[in-house]
């Protein structure tokens, strides 16, 4: 079993940024990818960024130039936001998935990203 824990997550002002951090633990040798989805009230949950274990990133077209998404040794990934917009206010969730013949995904529980004046 994979833990997943986000962090960072608060209110800022439009232009703002924010870094989210997401902590995978246990079980995470098999994880191919991490990646971080929003759900905003009303709304289906969307990707916005992942990160794939050999190196690549994708990102959904309404966060490219904005969104960061990175990675470190210790299987922790950030999503750095910058010129934050209020239609980014969303829920958002770190997922650790291990990519095979039988794919398991793995959510935290979610950080509230509210983007306000």
């Amino acid at each position: 079993q994979v833990q997943v824990v986000e962090s960072g997550g608060g209110l800022v002002q439009p232009g703002g940024s924010l870094r989210l951090s997401c902590a995978a633990s246990g079980s995470i040798s098999s994880v191919n990818v991490m990646g971080w989805y929003r759900q905003a009230p009303g709304k289906e949950r969307e990707l916005v960024a992942a990160i794939f274990s050999g190196g690549g990133t994708n990102y959904a077209d309404s966060v490219k130039g904005r969104f960061t998404i990175s990675r470190d040794a210790k299987n922790t990934v950030y999503l750095q936001m910058n010129s934050l917009k209020p239609e980014d206010t969303a829920v958002y969730y770190c997922k650790a998935s291990t990519i095979g013949f039988i794919p398991y995904h793995y959510w935290g529980q979610g950080t509230q990203v509210t983007v306000s004046s």
